[in-house]
């Protein structure tokens, strides 16, 4: 890519990454002028940056059944006790454990004609989320969490810190320009223009894919005491962006 061009892409970049949605070259780091080029190229092209996770998310729930919705509601709240003490005890701090759902109802026999004096059923249910900054210990986690208690592992998902998510969009970034550059210049070539500044970019479409696992196999501990571990397989997390981005372009002859 020409040295020009890098300039202005990044100090456009710059601009972009601090949250703007789509700007204009300046025209002292891009060389454009107030007036329209007489002729561009436009190109959409796509970046994408990967990185192994380093946080994760573990949701689990406790559940109930009783003749009472106060029933239901205690059981949970001593099941939520436990819950917490037991992760607390593990390592794992109280602000890191974040209701998700709450719910009680009563639930009702099917079909409707066996509802007919039967007793009432209540139904709860209580869903955390975990947050975990050691994706090693994602297993031993969970293995805490339903000796505590837990009666369902909904869902596992690996992200990324804001710091290493920042990183990781800026790599993303750069790769989606240097795309749009390759692209510009082909199709220029392709028509006799030649490329020679950047006039306006934007960005289209910015967004990160965790990676989301469910626990795997249960595997006897290493002593042979018959006890089981709960094993997690991990996966990069990725970030996409797409940008929109106008060269100003001449002839060639």
């Amino acid at each position: 890519m020409d040295r020009r061009l890098i300039g202005a892409l990044v100090v456009i970049a710059a601009v972009l990454l601090a949250g703007c949605a789509g700007v204009s070259g300046d025209p002292a780091a891009t060389g454009a002028t107030d007036a329209a080029p007489d002729r561009t190229v436009e190109v959409t092209a796509d970046g994408e940056a990967t990185a192994e996770p380093d946080r994760a998310t573990i949701t689990v729930a406790v559940e109930a059944r009783g003749n009472s919705s106060q029933a239901v509601r205690e059981e949970i709240a001593a099941d939520e006790s436990e819950l917490r003490s037991a992760l607390a005890d593990w390592g794992i701090p109280d602000d890191r454990i974040r209701t998700t759902r709450y719910d009680i109802r009563e639930r009702h026999p099917r079909p409707e004609a066996e509802r007919e004096g039967a007793e009432p059923e209540y139904v709860g249910v209580h869903q955390y989320e975990i947050e975990l900054h050691d994706v090693d210990a994602v297993g031993e986690v969970i293995d805490v969490a339903v000796d505590a208690g837990a009666d369902r592992v909904q869902r596992v998902q690996f992200g990324l810190s804001e710091e290493r998510e920042a990183e990781l969009r800026t790599t993303a970034f750069e790769n989606a320009v240097e795309n749009a550059d390759g692209r510009a210049r082909m199709l220029a070539n392709n028509t006799g223009l030649e490329i020679v500044d950047v006039y306006t970019i934007s960005t289209m479409d910015d967004h990160v894919s965790p990676y989301r696992a469910e626990p795997m196999a249960v595997t006897e501990d290493a002593a042979g005491n018959g006890g089981a571990t709960t094993s997690i397989e991990t996966g990069d997390v990725s970030v996409d962006v797409q940008v929109h981005v106008v060269f100003e372009a001449e002839t060639t002859d």
